[in-house]
């Protein structure tokens, strides 16, 4: 019998939302080269002695207003998701998670998966569309443990699905649950990236200058910024959205010099216009984090009732619900193994 084994594997999260917890969380996160791709002593330098100092104790704060009986969100959806998984009909795949960062750690379960001696081990990460610092991340990290092993197994990388019909599916029925038509205005929300790291994967066409919030353009095929207009045109004719009733924005940025228009300053601006009731989705996350429930769901909130807005609603993520744990055994080619 041909054994596979299903890794699942998403950014990660602190062990507790105490400040040394997050403080070591952040310095793992960002000291890694594809998420602030600097040379190495400047980020160092920036990682260590600035940020991470600076940000834990703000970050702990925010972390203590996420947590729940159950823990980190991040880290209780993806047990569920895995357990959803598992319990599928078939019983030649199993199904395990894993965090890029934290706990529990890529490298300590890839390395027990390893050593089970399956088949294939099919790599998942649990980010729509394609990035260095998230994707990229995974692939190479995965790669450099295997290249150390004795007998390196047969690995299969999902690159992105962004424009997955199950995918589409299964975040239009997170958006219907919530009535769309009872409301003015449906925003969909991508984790912001440095202009710089976007453009690095087509150089000769600048983000200014590209129409990938039009149409999808030959050059965008593993450009994050075109797979999010992508997925938000797919979403919106899955949903038989009329044309100026959706928009798409970038949230979690740093510096000006990020992927825009920001999230929090188009919800300000529709609440000026008069769209008063608002519904956001966030598709580029899959499982609740801070970035969709305390960031949208509570600051960017916060913000829209200032601006004049009445009510903004917050799609929650996939996390374990049927029709991802349908669309990610059919992504990964087991969709008569797992259903």
């Amino acid at each position: 019998m041909n054994r596979k084994a299903l890794l699942l594997i998403n950014t990660g999260t602190p062990d507790t939302p105490a400040v040394k917890d997050v403080r070591r969380f952040l310095s793992r996160f960002l000291n890694d080269g594809r998420v602030i791709d600097l040379p190495w002593l400047s980020r160092k330098m920036l990682v260590n002695l600035i940020i991470v100092p600076f940000r834990a104790p703000r970050s702990a704060a925010l972390y203590r207003k996420l947590w729940t009986d159950d823990g980190s969100p991040l880290l209780s959806n993806l047990e569920k998701l895995v357990a959803g998984m598992q319990d599928g009909d078939g019983r030649d795949c199993d199904v395990f998670g894993a965090m890029r960062y934290g706990n529990p750690s890529l490298e300590n379960v890839f390395r027990q998966v390893a050593a089970a001696g399956y088949d294939e081990i099919i790599i998942f990460p649990l980010f729509p569309h394609y990035a260095s610092s998230t994707t990229g991340s995974v692939h190479e990290f995965v790669m450099k443990l295997a290249s150390g092993l004795n007998v390196i197994p047969s690995l299969r990388f999902i690159d992105q699905y962004y424009n997955d019909p199950a995918f589409i599916e299964a975040w239009a029925e997170s958006i219907r649950k919530h009535n769309p038509e009872n409301h003015d205005h449906i925003l969909l929300s991508y984790h912001s990236l440095p202009i710089r790291q976007v453009e690095r994967t087509h150089p000769e066409v600048t983000v200014a200058s590209c129409n990938c919030s039009v149409s999808m353009p030959e050059h965008g095929r593993h450009c994050y910024r075109a797979a999010c207009y992508e997925t938000t045109r797919l979403i919106a004719a899955r949903l038989g959205l009329k044309e100026g009733t959706y928009s798409t924005a970038f949230q979690s940025r740093l510096t000006g010099k990020w992927l825009s228009p920001f999230t929090d300053q188009v919800l300000q601006k529709l609440a000026a216009e008069g769209k008063s009731r608002v519904l956001v989705a966030a598709p580029s996350f899959t499982a609740d984090c801070l970035e969709t429930v305390i960031e949208i769901g509570d600051e960017y909130k916060h913000l829209f009732r200032q601006a004049g807005g009445i009510e903004l609603v917050m799609v929650p993520s996939l996390n374990d619900s049927p029709l991802w744990i349908s669309a990610i055994a059919d992504i990964a080619g087991l969709k008569n193994k797992l259903t």
